[in-house]
C-alpha cells in the first residue's frame, strides 16, 4: 500500500536545505524584530552540528539550531515554529528531531538555555533537566 504525503504533511528535515531569505524571515516573525540580512547559511556550515528544518505546504515552517563545541556538547538555539503552526507539538518535534541527530553524532550533552516562560516546554515537554548555570551579559 502505498501513502502519499499530503500538502499540509510535516517534513522534518535534518540539515534541510532553507534560503537565508527564509530563515531571516522566519527568525524575525518568532523573535519580533525587522527581517535582517543574515547569512545563515554560512553561519550554520561553519559553527553547527546541524539543524533541523520545518516544511509545511512547502514552505519553511520551523527551525532548530545545533551549535556544537566540535565534541561531545552541543546547544539548542532558535527554536521557532511560524504563528499559524504553533500548538501543534511542532516545536517539540524539531528539538526531539536535534536530539535524536546529536546523539547519533556521538554528542553526551545537549544544553538549552530559554527564557522563564518557556521552561515548562524544555522541562516538561522536551525532558531537560534544569542545571546550575552562568551569564554575564557581554553587550
Amino acid at each position: 500500500m502505498t501513502t502519499e504525503n499530503r500538502a499540509d504533511d510535516p517534513y522534518f528535515l535534518w540539515r534541510g536545505d532553507f534560503t537565508n531569505a527564509e530563515l531571516n524571515a522566519l527568525h524575525a516573525e518568532c523573535f519580533e524584530h525587522a527581517v535582517l540580512d543574515d547569512d545563515w547559511r554560512k553561519q550554520v556550515n561553519n559553527f553547527s552540528l546541524g539543524w533541523v528544518c520545518l516544511r509545511l505546504e512547502g514552505n519553511l515552517a520551523g527551525f532548530v539550531n545545533v551549535a556544537w563545541d566540535g565534541g561531545v556538547h552541543a546547544f539548542l538555539l532558535d527554536t521557532m515554529v511560524s504563528a499559524p503552526w504553533r500548538r501543534r507539538g511542532y516545536a517539540r518535534r524539531l528539538v526531539e528531531e536535534a536530539v535524536a541527530n546529536a546523539r547519533q553524532s556521538g554528542c553526551e550533552w545537549l544544553h538549552v538555555d530559554f527564557e522563564p516562560h518557556l521552561r515548562d516546554f524544555y522541562l516538561e515537554a522536551c525532558k531537560f533537566v534544569p542545571t546550575d548555570a552562568g551569564l554575564i551579559r557581554l553587550g
